[in-house]
């Protein structure tokens, strides 16, 4: 089974398309704005498939899809090409669906497929959406890994103007330096130690996350 998938450039600073819960972020008293776009979002409109191949449903919890950035094919978790690990499948949009797992590496988004016939006699992929995480290291939605659908603690950010941050890898090795570290997630601002100097909108139960300078 083939997908395509349209991958966003790092340095676009609007979101584009169905972002997955990136954070708004501002600095205290100031506006907030968007964070992070969604450039690890890959939106997928699969070609008609075949729903037998290792599983009913295409890409479900524990399937792998293969190493490549314009298209992923749903592949053995033992084979040589097998490059990432779903960890969480939704139907739907990510936008109203339940938000993926904290550590995320990024998000497939599968365009809804009902062909007229196949092998089978039944190739329908319903529209929804794959949590998939990396099989080997790097893994960017770690914390402070620089990357990943969501902002989460641990996570390093720096500024981009009119109260939009960008998160970059907590050690440096990203192409910007990061300047403040999400320490702690809260229900509110008052509930962030005194040391904060940033406010990252999570999202979730705790929404506020408290970030200090690095």
């Amino acid at each position: 089974m083939r997908v395509r998938t349209k991958w966003w450039a790092p340095a676009a600073l609007a979101a584009v398309g169905a972002v997955l819960l990136t954070g708004c972020q501002s600095a205290p008293g100031g506006s907030e704005g968007e964070g992070r776009p969604g450039d690890l979002d890959a939106p997928v409109s699969p070609a008609p498939v075949r729903t037998s191949g290792y599983g009913a449903v295409f890409l479900a919890v524990d399937e792998c899809s293969s190493f490549g950035r314009t298209s992923f094919t749903e592949v053995s978790c033992a084979g040589e090409r097998a490059a990432a690990r779903v960890v969480a499948r939704h139907d739907g949009t990510a936008r109203d669906g339940p938000r993926c797992p904290a550590t995320t590496d990024f998000v497939l988004h599968i365009g809804e497929q009902r062909p007229s016939s196949d092998e089978d006699g039944d190739g329908a992929v319903p529209q929804g959406y794959a949590c998939m995480r990396h099989l080997q290291p790097p893994h960017p939605g770690d914390p402070g890994g620089g990357g990943g659908p969501r902002t989460i603690v641990g996570d390093c950010v720096y500024q981009l103007g009119d109260g939009k941050v960008r998160e970059t890898a907590c050690d440096g090795s990203g192409e910007e330096e990061p300047e403040f570290e999400v320490t702690r997630a809260v229900a509110a601002r008052p509930d962030c130690p005194a040391s904060t100097a940033l406010y990252v909108r999570l999202g979730g139960t705790a929404p506020v996350g408290c970030a200090r300078p690095v």
